[in-house]
């Protein structure tokens, strides 16, 4: 993954639990303290050592955690580094939803080495969405399910999201039905 990821973790670890938190995270992972570069590829293993970190030190269940960063994800950072592809993907939920399967295509023009997951949206009616999630990274369910509350909120609707489905092999998808 960037470092734009493992900056967002810090951020957010660093603004709800303190910097000296976000340190013994780092030393836990085997991250070091140096920071990461935002433009710079690094081993999903970092990451996911981040994300253990981050629940052996907070004592949070990783549910929780890919959660909370999922809603960041939409609602700080995207905010900050993207507010323009997100402007760009739709002015509703329901529009948004169904242009996420455009959304990375757009960055990986950024992230020239990006390997981004793929969704496949299907609108069931005006305030209900079936999405399935495809990626090579295992276990991200939870970050998913908070990046469409983060994206919920972000439209400022109350949705609910539900876990249909969960990948059973590497070439199959979470399926998720959101509502409002």
């Amino acid at each position: 993954m960037y470092g734009i990821v493992n900056k967002a973790i810090e951020e957010m670890v660093s603004e709800r639990f303190g910097e000296e938190t976000w340190r013994r995270i780092c030393l836990r992972a085997g991250a070091g303290e140096d920071g990461f570069l935002s433009h710079f590829p690094y081993p999903d293993d970092i990451t996911y050592a981040l994300v253990g970190a981050v629940c052996e030190e907070t004592g949070l269940d990783s549910s929780k955690v890919l959660e909370a960063f999922g809603r960041y994800w939409v609602l700080e950072t995207g905010r900050k580094h993207y507010g323009g592809l997100l402007e760009a993907g739709g002015h509703s939920l329901t529009d948004f939803l169904l242009n996420l399967p455009n959304f990375h295509v757009r960055i990986c023009l950024i992230y020239p080495e990006l390997q981004p997951p793929e969704f496949l949206v299907e609108a069931l009616g005006p305030t209900k969405i079936h999405l399935k999630y495809f990626s090579q990274r295992p276990g991200l369910t939870h970050f998913v399910v908070g990046l469409l509350y983060g994206i919920a909120e972000l439209f400022n609707t109350q949705a609910t999201v539900e876990c249909l489905r969960l990948k059973e092999n590497p070439d199959d998808c979470d399926e998720f039905l959101i509502c409002w």
